[in-house]
This record gives structure tokens, sequence and C-alpha cells, in this order.
């Protein structure tokens, strides 16, 4: 690494501590910031210097907690990994984490880097990635990131531009994702278990048009939203063949889940304490990963499964003698896989749900219209709506058939919070499902009554 790009990493570093000491917060972003300005170049100069070399991870929903999984894969055999594990995910907190790195001299150190769906090329073309891997493309954010079919394109173009060593690790199960594997070095991971098909396509599946000829894609089996066994029957093109595939789900509700996954090397079992199909295939993106980086898969399984949950993410908080664990819940794909999941557990639920709609959330809300919410009310004990537009969200569940005397109102967070864990019985769980901002809400909360610890703690 140059003088230059060192002497800039260490003044982007001065600027973020600088910044926390005077309380403004951005101690994620603005060594980034900083290192932007002052040396444009240090990025692809300081991840140059890793020797272990660097993967990227984007999708719409899971990022992070693959992001998260991988690391604990990337560090099993002894390498320091350089992460943004603080979850800022712009090429601001990337440069911020190249320029707060400083591994041991004579170790191996290798990058690996959450990055926003629109902010991945940019990254992309500084960081020149050993493997990058794609999970999947769902609707969200409309207002920013437009239709997922315009993210598909810019990644496309991206993919184009980088060197054919590049590795790409690739969701099969996702036809828009599948389509950027054309003509290029994949390892493709997916799910193979009939026992966790759905009955049909949810009615708020995205991507279910051939990438070639744009007709009707057929599916024998559905795992989550669009993605699952599909083939076109105009043209034939079909899902491709897994390289790392679930073949068994192995679901146990909220508590967990023990997959068994084949890979390249043999069959492992990975043991998660994250609940739901959607993390089964997040930690199947992360083995997958591991493998392209070099990992064994073993080693990389036995890691993955050592791995806590991510922030906010099937996060687990005892509190006043009750469990309240946080399930983010941002888009339909997202919220009914926290439905489906809540389905496998026996017995009634205590809910908070929680709707924002700032730009992180995005402005149009309308998405909860088509999660499928229903066959869980049933079971619902008591479920409070909170967030800056809870009244969308009681509108929805009393068209969805919730009794009055069921459905509590509480916009303000904190209240909602204080009013849903005295109403939940002690000793069971309350299950809170927020949208991203409304999940910094609540868990802001938890850390005031001192029952979770700050964000820097995590």
């Amino acid at each position: 690494m140059s003088a230059l790009a060192s002497g800039s990493a260490a003044v982007a570093r001065a600027a973020g501590r600088a910044s926390r000491a005077l309380g403004r917060g951005g101690g994620t972003s603005v060594p980034g910031v900083v290192l932007l300005k002052i040396n444009p170049g240090a990025v692809g100069a300081l991840a140059a210097s890793l020797g272990g070399g660097t993967a990227l991870v984007s999708a719409t929903n899971g990022k992070t907690t693959t992001t998260r999984l991988l690391a604990g894969a990337l560090r099993s055999d002894g390498a320091e990994v350089v992460t943004n594990g603080a979850g800022a995910n712009l090429l601001t907190g990337v440069a911020a984490a190249l320029a707060g790195s400083r591994p041991r001299r004579g170790t191996t150190a290798r990058g690996l880097f959450e990055c926003d769906e629109a902010a991945l090329p940019a990254v992309a073309s500084r960081v020149h990635p050993r493997a990058i891997v794609l999970m999947n493309l769902f609707r969200d954010q409309l207002d920013r990131h437009g239709e997922l079919e315009a993210i598909a394109d810019r990644w496309h173009t991206m993919l184009a531009t980088l060197s054919p060593s590049t590795r790409l690790v690739l969701g099969a199960d996702d036809p828009a994702i599948a389509a950027l594997g054309d003509g290029r070095d994949v390892l493709w991971f997916g799910i193979d278990d009939p026992s966790v098909t759905m009955d049909a396509l949810p009615h708020a599946a995205d991507s279910t048009r051939c990438r070639v000829c744009a007709a009707p894609l057929a599916y024998d089996a559905v795992w989550i939203g669009h993605l699952g066994r599909w083939v076109c029957p105009s043209c034939g093109y079909g899902r491709p063949d897994l390289d790392v595939a679930v073949t068994h789900a192995g679901l146990e509700g909220a508590s967990g889940s023990h997959p068994r996954v084949r890979t390249p090397e043999g069959e492992v079992r990975l043991h998660l304490t994250l609940p739901g199909l959607h993390n089964v295939l997040n930690a199947t993106a992360a083995l997958a990963g591991a493998i392209a980086m070099g990992v064994p898969a073993q080693a990389a399984a036995a890691a993955i499964s050592e791995v806590p949950a991510a922030f906010g993410r099937a996060e687990t908080i005892t509190v006043d003698g009750r469990e309240l664990v946080l399930l983010l819940a941002k888009n339909p794909a997202g919220a009914n896989e926290n439905v489906r999941t809540l389905l496998l557990d026996p017995g009634e639920h205590d809910l908070l749900v929680a709707l924002n709609d700032r730009i992180a959330d995005g402005r149009d809300v309308s998405w909860i219209w088509d999660v499928d919410w229903e066959p869980l009310l049933p079971r619902v004990r008591r479920l409070t709506a909170t967030g800056e537009r809870a009244a969308d969200l009681a509108l929805r569940f009393r068209y969805a058939g919730l009794p009055d005397e069921r459905l509590h109102v509480i916009p303000d967070h904190t209240a909602a919070l204080t009013d849903a864990l005295a109403a939940t019985p002690v000793g069971t769980r309350l299950e809170v499902l927020p949208t991203y901002t409304a999940m910094h809400d609540i868990r802001a909360d938890l850390v005031a009554r001192g029952a979770a610890g700050d964000f820097w703690d995590d």
C-alpha cells in the first residue's frame, strides 16, 4: 500500500474519532466521506493491500445477515476480515471500513463488504472483488431504486466491466439473478427441498417473466416470493443446476433451523439460531461465498453455525421476564417469510408491528397490502400497531378481519413498546415486526431500558 493511501486513511480515521467525540455520530461514514474527498484512489489501494482478496454481498433481502455469517466463515482459518459490519453499505461506508483497517503484519486479511443495491457498481469498480455474492431482488424502496428490473440491468452492466477472474456466487432460484450469470464463472446456490414448497406463487411475487424472451415462467416449486424451481415454457431457459443446495431445511419455528446442504466438497450441516427459510437461504449464500473465497466447506459451516443474529435481524432480547424477538419486515417478501416462520410455532402470538415511511424505509407503504397476514391473525392474541403509519397498519389489519378488541393502535413507539410488553404474559414472547427505521427506534428504546447493548457495542 502506498504511503499516500496510508496517510489518507490515518486522516480519515482521525475525522471519525473527532465526529464521535463531538457527539455528532457518523462514525461509520464520516471517515469514508473524508477519505473519498482527499484521496479518491485510496479505496482501491487499501482494498488491493488485502492479501486474501475481497468479497461483496448484495441483495434486497438478507444482505446484512449473510455478510455477518460470511464474515464468520472467512475468519475460520485465522484470517482477519475487514468489513462494514455496522451496516454502512454505501460507498462511504465501505471506504470508512477500509480506512479503519490495520491488519496485523504477517497475517492474511480479507475484505468483505455489504453493498446497497444501488451502490454496488461504484464499490465493485473500486475494490476489484475476488467474489460477488448476489442473492435476490424484490420490490423495495421503489421511490429510490425503481423497479427491480432497473437494478438487474445496472448489475448486468457492472458485471460486464469486471475481470473475468471475479467469481460470481448467484442465487439460482431468482430468475433475475440467474440471468446475470450467462457466460461467467458462477457458483450457483439455492434450495432443493420439496418439503418447503408453497402451494402457489404468492400474489406479491415480483420477477415472474423470462429474462430471455419475456414469456411468463412456469414453476414446479416455489420457496419464497418468486424464488423457486422455474423454467420458461417458451424458450426453455430454466433454473441452473445448483452447486450448493439446501437438501433439507430443518425448520424449527422461531427457535432456528438445522439444514443440510450439498456442496462440491460433500454434505455439511448447519445449526442456526436464525429462524425461517429465508435465513436458511442466507446461510447457504454465505457458505457458497466462503467456498468461492477458498474456505473449506466444513470449516465454513462450523463457523456459520456459531454466528449470532445481526442487529435487529431475528435478534432475541430478554426484557422484564419476557423474550422479545426483532424480525425486520421491510417489504412484502420479508414480511411474508416472517409470517410463515411464526406459523411454525404452536399457540397464540403477541405482536408489535411498526411501520415508518422515512427515506430509508421507502415513502410508499402500500406494500403492506401485499403481505399475507391473514393466516396468522386467527392465532394473534394481541397486536399493537405503531410507528408513523400506525393508522395504515390498523386499517390493513381491520380489513384482514382482526377484531378490534385484539388490535391496539399506539403511534408513539416508546409507549407502544411499554404497552405491548406489559400486556405480554411473563415467560412468553413478544414478536416485533418493524420496518428499517422503526427497528432502530425500538432498539433504541431497548437500549434506554438497559435491555440491549448500544449499536457501538454490537
